[in-house]
Formats: C-alpha cells, sequence, structure tokens
C-alpha cells in the first residue's frame, strides 16, 4: 500500500492542537480542526453554526495571532485550515489520512473519543494521540483491530512550530510499516527529530525533564539558594537555555509543569527517585493561587513598573510568596568557567567547584545522571534517544550522557561512589570493562555505548542527512582558517562553514571564502554554503564583525574599512559570477552579511525556520555588501513586469522600507514573500537535512548544464526615489519620530538603492552601484552616532537610535 498524507484532521484548538495544526498548513497540509460544542449554549445558539463553532474558532483565532508565529506564513497558511465541531463534522474525519488528537488529558475522555473515530475514519488511516502520559494500551482498549494496526503516540513539545523533538510511541499492535512512514513523513516533511519511547509515564523527555527541575527546585530549598542563584547556575555556561530552570517554567506554565510532576509521581511508585517530582510546598501554593507563570502576567519571576514608570522584572520569595527585586547571582564556579572556552570545561568547572552554588550543582547533575542511567531500557533503549530528547525537547546544548563525558565519567563516579550514591550497576559495569566514555569516535564516525549488548554501536544518523561534524572526523577539511573551513561533501561539492560567534564574518572569512573558490574552480563541480549549529534561534550567521570595524573607525583607520567592504563585496561577487553552481543552506538568524551571502547564491535551499533581514540600520549603519542592490534586482526580475514610474514606486517602497525599518522574516516563506528567497529557491522543514539537500541541488544544476549569469546592467529608480523618501523622512523627523542620524541613515540608503542621482529608469552597472555603497558605509563609519550606535548593539544586542 503506497501511503501519503494529504489531509488531516487535528481534534483539539487548544495550545497544542493550534500548534499542530499550524504546522501542518505550514507544510502545506490541508487540515480539519475540529473541538467540542460549547456547553453553555442557549436554544437560540444550539442552531448557529457559529456559536457551535465558537470554541474552535477561538483557537484557530490564537494560533493565528501567536508570538512567537505558529504559522510561516501568516497571509496564506490558514486558508489550508477547516474548523468545525465534532458533533456536525465528525464525518469529514473519514477524508483524513492522519487523525491526531489533542484534548484534556483524561483516560475517560480520550476513550469515548476514539470509539467515535473508529467508526468515522477510513480503514487503513492512522490515529494517534498528543497525550503526556497516558497508557496507549489504556486509550485503544476496545477499539477496531484495524485502528489499533494504526494508533500510536505522536507527543509534540510546545511550541510546536519551534521545538524540533517528537517522541514517537508504538502502540500494543501498531504495525511496523505504519511507525517506519509516521517518522519517515514527521522528520521530512515536518521537520521533527524523532525519539522513540517506550509507553511510560511523561515518556523520555518530560521523564528525564521533570526529575532534572523537580530536583533542582528541592535542592535549592536544601542548600540554601535562591531562585535567580539557580537560573544563572542551569544557564548558558552550563549548556542550558537562557531561561534555566525557573524561567522556563514560566514559559511552559506552573500548571503544566505541575501536572506533568504529578503525573510522574502517581503513576510512578516504584521510581527510586520519585520524592523528587514532588514539587516544593510553595510551588503548589503558586499553582493553587492561579500564579502560572507568563499566561497569568507573574509566575517565579513578574514584570512590575516602578515610580518612574520603567520596568522593573522582581522574582517571587518561597517562604512569602511575595515579589522582591533581586541583584546579579555570582558564584566563583561561574567566574571560572566564564573563562573556559569548550562547554565541556564550563560543565566541568561548575559541578567541581568549592563554593556553595557549584556544590549545589554537582548535587543535582549527580542525581540526573544516576536516574538517566537508571531509565535505560525502561523508557528507551539507547543512551541516544535519551541525549536527543533533551536537546532536542529542551535546548540543552548536551544530553545526560553528553555531559557524563564532559566531566569524566570514571571521576565522577568516584565521587558518587565516596557520598554514597547509588550508581548503577551497568555504569559499574560499563567502567569495569575498561570504557570511558559513552561516545566516542572511531573511523571518522560517532558511536554509542549500547548497554544491551556492552558494545558500541554507530549513533544512527538519516541516509539524507550529512553531517560536517563528521567529515571534519574523516579529514574531509581540505583548507582551513580559524574563522572558517571548506569541507570535501563528495561528488566535487564543497561545503564553506563559518565557525566564529555567531558566524559574524570578518576579514579573515571574507579572504577565505576568496581562496576557498579559487580551489573549487580547479577541483569541484560546485559550493554550499551552509553551517550546521545548535541552539534556537540557532545563527548561520548573525552579519559583520561589528567589534573589527568598530576598532578601525576608533582609530580612525576609514581606508582599512572601506578595503574590508571593497574585499567583501569582492568575495559576495566571486560567489556570483562563480563558473559552477553556489548553493546558500542559511537557518535561524540569517542577518546582515549572512543575508547578503545568501542573496548574491545561484539558489537558496532554507530552513523553514528563517530569520532573515538586513538590520545594519540597527547599528548605525547600512548594508555595505551588495544587498541592498541584490535585493533590488530581485524585486524588478522575480515581480510582475516593471514599467511606469508607479510600478517602481511601489516596488522601490516595499524594497527600500525592509532596510529602513530592519524587518525580519519570521520564516523562511516571509522571506519569500518579502524577496529574499526567489521563486526557485526551496525551503526544507528538518534543518538536520539541509546540508545533504543543499548539496543535491548543486548537483542537479550541474547535470542540467549549469550556466552561471551574465554581468548586465539595471534599471533603478533614481532621482525620483529620493524626492519621495526623503520627504518621508522630513517629515517623521519633524514629528519626532525618528532621530535626525537615522533621517541621515535613511537618506544614504536610499541614495544607495535608488541608484542615485539618475533618472528613473536609467541602467546602470553593479560596480557602481557597489561603490555607492561602500562610500557611503565608510562615511557613516565617520559619524560619532554611528560608531555609539554599533558599540550599543555590539555590548547589547539591541538598537540605539541616535
Amino acid at each position: 500500500m503506497q501511503r501519503r498524507i494529504t489531509q488531516v484532521g487535528v481534534i483539539g484548538s487548544g495550545i497544542m492542537g493550534g500548534g499542530i495544526a499550524a504546522l501542518l498548513a505550514s507544510a502545506g497540509i490541508r487540515t480539519l480542526l475540529l473541538d467540542i460544542v460549547p456547553f453553555d449554549l442557549s436554544e437560540e445558539e444550539k442552531k448557529d453554526p457559529r456559536a457551535r463553532n465558537r470554541i474552535v474558532e477561538k483557537g484557530f483565532q490564537n494560533a493565528i495571532n501567536s508570538k512567537p508565529p505558529l504559522f510561516m506564513d501568516k497571509k496564506n497558511d490558514p486558508r489550508l485550515i477547516t474548523t468545525g465541531n465534532l458533533e456536525d463534522d465528525i464525518d469529514k474525519l473519514a477524508d483524513c489520512d492522519w487523525i491526531v488528537e489533542v484534548v484534556v488529558e483524561k483516560l475517560e475522555i480520550k476513550q469515548d473519543l476514539f470509539k467515535k473515530v473508529d467508526k468515522v475514519r477510513k480503514k487503513g488511516t492512522v490515529v494517534s494521540s498528543n497525550t503526556s502520559g497516558i497508557p496507549l494500551k489504556d486509550m485503544s482498549e476496545g477499539l477496531s483491530d484495524d485502528m489499533k494496526q494504526h494508533f500510536l503516540g505522536t507527543h509534540f513539545f510546545n511550541p510546536v512550530r519551534y521545538m524540533h523533538l517528537l517522541e514517537i510511541i508504538p502502540g500494543p499492535d501498531t504495525k511496523k510499516d505504519v511507525l517506519e512512514f509516521m517518522a519517515d513523513f514527521c522528520e521530512k516533511y515536518l521537520g521533527k527529530g524523532v525519539v522513540w519511547a517506550k509507553d511510560t509515564p511523561n515518556f523520555v523527555g518530560n521523564r528525564i525533564g521533570i526529575q532534572g527541575m523537580g530536583k533542582a527546585m528541592n535542592a535549592m530549598l536544601e542548600h540554601g539558594l535562591a531562585i535567580p542563584e539557580v537560573d544563572a547556575i542551569f544557564g548558558q555556561q552550563m549548556g542550558r537555555p537562557k531561561t534555566a530552570t525557573f524561567k522556563t517554567a514560566d514559559l511552559v506554565g506552573l500548571d503544566t509543569m505541575y501536572h506533568v510532576a504529578k503525573n510522574c509521581y502517581d503513576m510512578c511508585p516504584n521510581d527510586e527517585m520519585r520524592d523528587t517530582m514532588d514539587l516544593p510546598g510553595f510551588v503548589t501554593k503558586m499553582v493553587e493561587n492561579n500564579m502560572l507563570g507568563n499566561k497569568t502576567g507573574g509566575g517565579f519571576y513578574k514584570k512590575e513598573r516602578d515610580e518612574k514608570g520603567k520596568s522593573v522584572r522582581k522574582v517571587i520569595n518561597p517562604e512569602t510568596l511575595e515579589y522582591e527585586e533581586y541583584g546579579k547571582a555570582d558564584f566563583p564556579c561561574l567566574k571560572e568557567a566564564k573563562k573556559k572556552s569548550s562547554l565541556s570545561e564550563k560543565v566541568r568547572a561548575i559541578v567541581y567547584g568549592d563554593d556553595k552554588g557549584a556544590k549545589f550543582a554537582w548535587d543535582v547533575i549527580a542525581d540526573s545522571l544516576i536516574y538517566a542511567a537508571n531509565r535505560i531500557p525502561e523508557i528507551s533503549d539507547t543512551i541516544v534517544d535519551i541525549d536527543n530528547a533533551m536537546k532536542w525537547g529542551y535546548n540543552f546544548e548536551m544530553g545526560p550522557f553528553e555531559v557524563w563525558d564532559a566531566i569524566g565519567v570514571e571521576q565522577s563516579v568516584e565521587k558518587m561512589e565516596k557520598e554514597g550514591r547509588q550508581v548503577p550497576e551497568k555504569i559499574k559495569k560499563f567502567l569495569g570493562a575498561g570504557n570511558e566514555t559513552f561516545y566516542k569516535i572511531e573511523g571518522g564516525r560517532k558511536y554509542f555505548y549500547d548497554f544491551d549488548s556492552g558494545s558500541y554501536k554507530p549513533v544512527p544518523v538519516s541516509e539524507k542527512q550529512i553531517s560536517l561534524y563528521n567529515l571534519r572526523q574523516e579529514n574531509k577539511v581540505v583548507k582551513s582558517v580559524p574563522s572558517c573551513s571548506l569541507i570535501d561533501l563528495g561528488d566535487g561539492v564543497f561545503d564553506i562553514e563559518f565557525h566564529t560567534k555567531m558566524n559574524a564574518l570578518n576579514r579573515e572569512m571574507v579572504e577565505f571564502m576568496l581562496e576557498a573558490h579559487e580551489y573549487v574552480r580547479e577541483n569541484g563541480v560546485g559550493v554550499v554554503v551552509g553551517n550546521q549549529a545548535s541552539g534556537m534561534p540557532a545563527p548561520f550567521s548573525a552579519g559583520a564583525d561589528l567589534a573589527y570595524m568598530l576598532g578601525l573607525a576608533k582609530d580612525g583607520k576609514f581606508s582599512e574599512i572601506e578595503d574590508f567592504v571593497k574585499t567583501g563585496q569582492e568575495s559576495i561577487m566571486t560567489s556570483k559570477y562563480a563558473p559552477y553552481p553556489v548553493v546558500a543552506a542559511p537557518f535561524g538568524l540569517a542577518l546582515g552579511g549572512g543575508a547578503e551571502a545568501c542573496l548574491a547564491a545561484d539558489r537558496v535551499v532554507a530552513n523553514a525556520d528563517l530569520f532573515m533581514g538586513l538590520v545594519e540600520i540597527g547599528a548605525g549603519l547600512l548594508p555595505g555588501g551588495c544587498g541592498m542592490m541584490h535585493l533590488w534586482q530581485n524585486y524588478i526580475k522575480y515581480k510582475p513586469q516593471v514599467a511606469t514610474i508607479t510600478d517602481y514606486a511601489g516596488f522601490f517602497v516595499q524594497a527600500f522600507m525592509h532596510v529602513a525599518q530592519a524587518k525580519v522574516s519570521n520564516s523562511a516563506a516571509e522571506a519569500r514573500n518579502s524577496g529574499f528567497l526567489r521563486p526557485a529557491d526551496r525551503i526544507v522543514f528538518n534543518r538536520d537535512l539541509l546540508i545533504g539537500e543543499a548539496k543535491k541541488e548543486v548537483l542537479k544544476m550541474v547535470d542540467d548544464c549549469y550556466v552561471p549569469p551574465r554581468k548586465e546592467k539595471f534599471p533603478v529608480f533614481g532621482r525620483e526615489a529620493q524626492g519621495m523618501v526623503w520627504a518621508e523622512m522630513l517629515s517623521m523627523k519633524v514629528g519626532g519620530f525618528i532621530t535626525p542620524h537615522m533621517e541621515t541613515i535613511s537618506k544614504r540608503a536610499c541614495y544607495c538603492m535608488a541608484g542615485g542621482d539618475v533618472p528613473q529608469g536609467t541602467q546602470v552597472s553593479e560596480e557602481y552601484l557597489m561603490k555607492l555603497e561602500r562610500e557611503a558605509f565608510v562615511d557613516l563609519w565617520r559619524t560619532e552616532e554611528t560608531q555609539k550606535m554599533a558599540e550599543h548593539m555590539m555590548n547589547t544586542g539591541k538598537p540605539l537610535f541616535l
């Protein structure tokens, strides 16, 4: 049977149901979103379809208005969703290829719903539950054999669009081919990282995650730490998100966290660390008082206004449940960690320190590592799935077993045993066999330790995935400098990989790219420009190196700035006119120079979560790497025919405002609507597959007898644009909406993008426009205002308008 999914039914329009429906629609899949009929309808309202759909319509609108956005193309994606209710429209589920249930976590309600679904679904339709812990064997009781064979758990994490993790849980009777099809579909079409979980309470991610959060909260009271101190320790220095422990709880909701903990406590009576899921009393009181975090305006943290109207963040006092101001938390172990370069060194500095914070960190980490080891094979068969669950579902940079490798398995076990902790026998056996790490590299391939066989096995990697990490281990790096590498992807295709902080573009990188292209010209058939990084949003490239240019500006070395920009432009244009295809593979942040590198490529294969824009104006500058020129070219080349001054005005204003307002796309689809991506550019949902798909695109272009673009002149809007835009800028300055310097920057950007002082429709060369950009870029660096703005942006990541 050839399976395909063309329409999905989502039952439940709450936060998770709305998020799943939005993701499906963003992937181009027609979706039927259903919910219950309101209980409180009047007799008249019971006859009104709009009233009967009130709940589902509210959920649908909440998904549309969500921030951050759940839809990737807010204008078009919602059109793929049809709403209805479970009384009038349940028969429509017969047209669906996959039905996913996302209703309240009560077994009786789910059982009743699935029996109704069983009566209307067509044979072979996949049915899944998004339950976070109710056993599948209980939910599927009494269902038909065909439904049981097509029934599984698909546990998405919130927010659905942004969290990579999807736990797939086989039911007692689920067919193997159904499981394989769903894993492949969700990986490829929805961009998810699949972890195979067993039908146990809270599955993998939440079982490990809630133990860690519960232990941290209880240990905080035992060690006498404050909430901000816990978040300082379990933040970025430990490879965790900025939200750390308590801010994460505020984000997901204390009620959700409390429910997950209670579910685990109630359903795991034999869990050796069950007491850690019994959250502190003050947390229970907060839930009872509806202090649930961001959704209620206050949880562990709360923002208030002081007497001067300034926003002040406060933290709750666990003893009084009153909010108090707090200062920066710090410990000697954190100061030591900040001195280290690698994450492994940072974690070691924290857990092996001697201060109060370090002892707390060790207590929490030691228990979490032991706990993770004891969950194999209860919740999962491999350490890989447990590590991936924590990285993809909680945004940790390292999973438990990777952390254990980082701090040293033998050293940590010795410390654990000295303190009387119960180290699992499987760990003792692992060390007794002479093993040192749970992961190792051999022959350029990554292996993990399998407890069941007592041997190392290759880490599973999708056939569609290319790992730059593995290629580096296989000595496929053909050229390299500290900021950049050229990696052989095979078949004559090479990858230019950035590896600076935030992948910011510096002089070394732009010079290296020229060398890389020279190498490929002699030895290859095409180039991919792409990186692989973790985090959300991860940086493809956050732009040019402000620190480098600011240093030159303060020293008055403006000729060196001009030379840097000129070299950057040369690198960009070398990529554009290379005699072989160049494909950019951006994901996450692609700002400033990162966006410009993509605009010059023959083709872009972008991850669906792409935040792209020319944002230089926030740093007091304008794009200097041909970005304005290429954006304008996209507008006049791929938009309807530009013929009249009205056409030019309409397109120019759209293109210019992206620069003047430093607009950043919320997705690759939005980047396409904004002109940053072209019609032929591709969007890939799974970031792990991006490099592989980009390589395929290069080879396809080679197979199609690639011919590089010809250099040619193109029309500009000219002085007519300046008259229109400058008048608007003057009005905004007089009205107090922009500062005098912002007016100056905007006018220079307009002058460059419009082609200078020439009549509308004048054909100009690219070299002419590049010269305009260079001159304006250097002139702005000469100003005190731009230097202050750049320094503020560099130090805070936020614009300062002077």
